[in-house]
């Protein structure tokens, strides 16, 4: 493989550059940050072995450039100064694995191993990692495509998605490959706060501008001062604040509640909305000069359940994530079930999950189904009658599942002869078999 390494201790350099080539690795060996970025500018690389102190740009710097350059990259940071929070930070932005000094370059080696082993395993659509944002569906590698072009400007952001999809994580991941990632960012739910106290949550206030403003405070715009805010849940905004957060992207100026003077601002605002926010344009209930402001560039965050294939890389996302090292697994027949789950809270419901399972795993390590998976996996939520509500969509893939497996029931499982009863070909029996996660759909599609 070809391997990126950047340290600024001579010895370290020296040595495991030394052992990367023995093992027949293509080592190219640079001294700080700011050159391992330009080499990752002028060249592809399968792996980058990265300090994190390091003069100029640290190894998060590097983690996160060498991620946008290319998102199948995988990086490996070692440092002297580790703690349990700074790993799960590396890990979130898309670390392959956190090494410790001091250390053996053997270990290196071996880990580099391992990380050839999986990418030879990989298939086509590999999971890739953004800022801890993983995917390998096509909806996802559009997302992960728009932040690339996106996160560098200036643009405002609106990014459309279901509760649990990661908003948030793709407005952190917008700060952090843009040109502010050094300043602040700032986040504010707007359906938390209540209207009375939206304004001076967002502009803050002068000492007595009302009842129990005993002193200044500083709201989130002015706190974002050469960052980012993010407003998520947007839709929940009031008419009459709209007009006042649109003034702002308009004169990039504040005013505090009670106070005579504005107060220039310079930010860049990301927001996002759990609805469509044409439909509440259309019923009157936002601003559409608002919403055009907003939506200079839209990110649509699909629902994990039309994610087809990302369920699989996030289980073993999050098992690195939350195993911290520890030996774990998820049995093949419950990840199955996993893939076929609706997952109506999303990717937020699945990485709850996984950090339960692996919380309450017994000594063996083997994650349990009924720690994983609470409910029935291939069914939706409940509606509110006590039936369930799918889209059309929905209904009839299960309709069409449950047509494959009878199929496969009444022919004893041979595919040629199920496909004849379905009316449709072997090859396309085949293909929606690995769809669905029927059985293994291994070997000749047209067997």
């Amino acid at each position: 493989m070809k391997v990126l390494l950047a340290d600024d201790e001579k010895a370290i350099a020296v040595t495991l550059g030394d052992a990367l080539r023995a093992a027949g690795h293509d080592a190219v060996v640079v001294n700080d940050g700011v050159a391992a970025v330009a080499a990752l500018d002028a060249g592809t690389f399968d792996v980058v072995v990265s300090d994190v102190r390091m003069p100029g740009l640290d190894g998060m710097s590097v983690l996160r450039h060498a991620k946008v350059r290319s998102p199948t990259t995988e990086v490996v940071l070692i440092t002297g100064f580790g703690t349990v929070e700074s790993a799960v930070e590396a890990m979130k932005a898309g670390a392959f694995h956190y090494v410790q000094k001091p250390f053996y370059n053997e270990d290196i080696v071996i880990l580099l191993r391992r990380i050839e082993e999986l990418r030879a395993l990989r298939p086509a659509a590999a999971p890739v990692a953004m800022e801890g944002i993983v995917g390998a569906s096509a909806s996802m590698l559009s997302v992960f495509e728009t932040l690339r072009l996106a996160a560098p400007s200036e643009a405002s952001i609106l990014i459309e998605g279901e509760s649990g999809t990661g908003k948030e994580m793709v407005a952190r991941a917008v700060h952090a490959l843009s040109p502010r990632r050094a300043g602040p960012f700032v986040a504010l739910s707007v359906a938390a706060i209540p209207e009375t106290l939206l304004e001076s949550e967002l502009f803050g206030h002068e000492r007595g501008a009302f009842t129990d403003a005993r002193e200044r405070k500083i709201g989130r715009f002015e706190r974002a001062d050469h960052g980012t805010v993010f407003l998520d849940d947007v839709d929940d905004m009031p008419l009459s604040m709209q007009v006042k957060i649109l003034r702002v992207l308009q004169e990039r100026e504040i005013e505090r509640l009670g106070g005579k003077n504005p107060v220039s601002v310079d930010v860049r605002v990301v927001a996002a909305t759990k609805v469509d926010l044409q439909d509440s344009v259309r019923e009157g209930e936002f601003r559409e000069d608002l919403y055009w402001r907003l939506n200079v560039v839209g990110v649509l965050l699909p629902p994990l359940r039309e994610r087809q294939g990302d369920v699989g890389p996030l289980v073993d996302h999050f098992v690195r994530l939350y195993g911290r090292g520890r030996d774990v697994r998820v049995p093949a027949e419950v990840r199955a079930e996993m893939e076929a789950y609706f997952w109506p809270g999303n990717v937020r419901e699945l990485e709850n999950a996984v950090e339960r399972a692996i919380a309450l795993a017994g000594p063996d390590g083997v994650l349990a189904r009924e720690h994983l998976l609470r409910s029935r996996g291939d069914r939706p939520p409940p509606g509110p009658a006590g039936g369930t509500v799918r889209t059309l969509k929905e209904a009839g893939a299960a309709a069409e599942k449950d047509a494959i497996l009878a199929a496969l029931r009444l022919t004893s499982g041979h595919r040629a002869r199920a496909a004849k009863v379905l009316g449709i070909s072997r090859k396309s029996l085949w293909e929606k078999m690995r769809l669905y996660g029927i059985g293994d759909p291994g070997g000749d599609p047209a067997r």
